[in-house]
């Protein structure tokens, strides 16, 4: 009797964002592989992908980390691929600098209700008027006088300067001085019902494919810049040595204390409610 050795296929989802495609390189092109499974890469933005999540559509997805206390019910969180700033994260930036105070009851472009650059500036700021706007039209939003400030995410935060705007907050570096923590902003997840041993195996293979990447960096970014929307080399190389990180490799002990603290405050906003604990898979 013959034994068959089809390969399952796994729906692995990541968003076109350079630093996503970076990590995921090494995966795409085959240079680490997932033993017994062929990998089809779902790319679509990141509010896409939450929505999907929220559905358990994905075997594997990115997704904003403000989604998965929605979520935490049918996936668990690999420790390998979270997206996390350390001093730096999504800004407030306007025409004029506005203090904290001033900021309160402003216009302010956001980049989606399910980003966690908007629940860190709900546990911030709060008291504040939100105006959807697809993240790549809020230079924009801000320079037509549409809003008053924007929360600006992507390569908007190394290019800002060149549009004459002022950054009034660093989100990521006000987390950081007050509570001396990364903050994480994506997550990579995987469906519980793939199993434990499965679960593991997809975060062997996620970790390797973020250290060949690392190592590898000119070929990953030359891969990555295929979905970069047309930013520089240099500006990718800065935008992914961000948030491709040690951090990316592994989240932490850090980094998982952040994450809890970033539902706990997310929670006491009435956001949703805080997982009652993190599940990892190393």
């Amino acid at each position: 009797m013959q034994t068959s050795t089809a390969s399952k296929t796994l729906r692995v989802g990541h968003s076109p964002d350079p630093d996503d495609a970076f990590m995921f390189y090494a995966l795409s092109k085959g240079a680490v592989r997932l033993p017994g499974y062929e990998i089809d890469h779902v790319i679509e933005d990141i509010q896409s992908l939450n929505m999907r999540a929220m559905r358990s559509e994905l075997d594997v997805t990115a997704i904003s980390a403000a989604v998965y206390p929605k979520v935490a019910r049918n996936y668990w969180i690999l420790a390998s691929g979270a997206s996390v700033g350390r001093n730096y994260g999504p800004m407030i930036v306007a025409e004029k600098k506005f203090s904290l105070h001033e900021l309160r009851g402003k216009r302010i472009a956001i980049p989606g209700f399910q980003t966690t650059a908007y629940l860190l500036l709900k546990i911030i700021l709060d008291d504040f008027t939100s105006v959807e706007t697809s993240f790549e039209n809020i230079i924009g939003a801000v320079k037509s006088g549409q809003v008053d400030a924007g929360l600006i995410i992507h390569e908007g935060q190394l290019n800002y300067k060149d549009f004459g705007l002022e950054c009034c907050l660093d989100l990521g570096k006000f987390w950081y001085d007050r509570y001396k923590l990364p903050i994480p902003l994506g997550l990579d997840v995987v469906r519980k019902d793939l199993g434990i041993v499965t679960a593991r195996a997809i975060q062997k293979a996620l970790k390797e494919s973020i250290i060949f990447a690392r190592t590898n960096e000119s070929q990953a970014l030359d891969y990555a810049l295929e979905y970069g929307r047309g930013i520089p080399k240099d500006t990718a190389k800065i935008f992914c040595g961000m948030y491709v990180n040690g951090d990316t490799e592994d989240l932490g002990v850090e980094g998982e204390r952040a994450l809890a603290l970033l539902f706990k405050e997310g929670a006491q906003k009435g956001l949703f409610e805080a997982p009652e604990k993190l599940e990892i898979i190393r």
